[in-house]
């Protein structure tokens, strides 16, 4: 039986821009293969450093390009090392668990919703607890959830961050792949930039194999950060930057966006529409305006892990809940759908197979 991954958060291999990037590849080499091909400057290179502090309404100077925004999260975390708790949102993505996890940091989750992050439950931590040396939050598109932290909400976070002086990561690297509706203001945006530094990437917007992601900082902590970079390795992969800089620079990027979310948009519909079909009462969901997951609760406690090992045996895969929150607790009833990477086809049979698998709410 043919293998059908609802696990991987990757694009389908149709999304990927090869020849354009083969193109831009080339003609970067030929116009500053000199630059490009020699040792460089940590914080990246100086064309999609000045592009990237542009579209930001920054100073290039608070921008560091890294290899991945994951590698930034790194040198964040090694940076933050002993200033004390970090909060997240329960569930979060796995890979920040890791790293923090590994560095020895206490990780407090915190409750979601439909409007994402409960901007209650921060404030009462911010006031009955030690003060956190960081917020980590993905409000727009989260991974796992696919919830999108309301206007409000990033409004009181706002307010929040700006009272307590708690520095916050506003993770972005799906905000740009939305499918429906108008995009709230980003937590940097509303803030300006003292307390919250914020990260993105173009692995989804262009492709995730060139490595290009980046941090938008307060003055301050790039610099620190460029510190703990230097320690770490002697250049930046600046072939990789200069590929992307000559995508941006020629106006690849928007039209290849619109690319990108036609073909996952359908994704996204197709999947709500089969969860719709197939699923037995008491299942519920998320349902995304963007990005690339979606969030099931099955129903009562039926436990995802157990679903996920029976679900094998018939070629599905998925992400059980517990993977994202701090020591596995939590989520057991709970799953990551991700429809980035399947065809429409691969959808509808997976969720069919998987809906045979869920127990309804009258049986559980």
């Amino acid at each position: 039986m043919e293998a059908i991954s609802f696990a991987r958060g990757v694009p389908a291999p149709e999304c990927l821009p090869v020849e354009e990037l083969a193109d831009c590849a080339r003609a970067a080499l030929q116009r500053d293969g000199k630059t490009l091909l020699s040792y460089g400057p940590v914080g990246g290179y100086a064309p999609l450093r000045e592009w990237i502090g542009e579209r930001h309404g920054v100073d290039p100077a608070r921008v560091l390009v890294t290899n991945g925004s994951l590698q930034g999260f790194v040198f964040l975390a090694q940076q933050l090392r002993g200033a004390g708790r970090v909060l997240v949102e329960g569930p979060t993505y796995d890979r920040p668990l890791k790293i923090l996890d590994s560095l020895g940091f206490e990780i407090v989750p915190l409750p979601m919703d439909d409007e994402g992050l409960d901007p209650d439950a921060l404030e009462h931590e911010l006031r009955t607890g030690p003060k956190p040396a960081l917020l980590y939050t993905i409000p727009t598109f989260q991974n796992p959830s696919g919830r999108t932290l309301s206007t409000e909400r990033r409004r009181r976070l706002v307010e929040l961050a700006r009272s307590h002086e708690l520095l916050v990561l506003e993770d972005d690297p799906y905000g740009l792949v939305r499918y429906e509706g108008e995009a709230p203001p980003s937590l940097f945006e509303l803030e300006g930039g003292d307390f919250v530094a914020y990260s993105s990437s173009f692995s989804k917007t262009i492709a995730p194999g060139i490595r290009v992601g980046y941090f938008v900082l307060p003055q301050a902590l790039e610099t620190k950060l460029e510190a703990v970079a230097v320690s770490t390795y002697i250049t930046p992969v600046l072939l990789s930057q200069g590929t992307v800089f000559e995508f941006l620079r020629r106006g690849n990027f928007e039209p290849n966006l619109e690319r990108v979310r036609g073909l996952l948009g359908a994704r996204r519909d197709t999947m709500l529409a089969a969860l719709e079909r197939d699923l037995p009462d008491g299942a519920r969901w998320s349902r995304p305006e963007g990005g690339y997951f979606l969030w099931l609760d099955l129903p009562g406690e039926a436990d995802a892990s157990e679903l996920l090992a029976r679900a094998r045996e018939t070629g599905v895969v998925f992400e059980a809940g517990s993977g994202f929150f701090p020591g596995g607790r939590g989520g057991k009833s709970s799953a990551r759908l991700a429809f980035s990477f399947v065809s429409l086809e691969e959808i509808d049979e997976g969720v069919a197979r998987l809906a045979a698998l869920v127990p309804s709410a009258a049986t559980v």
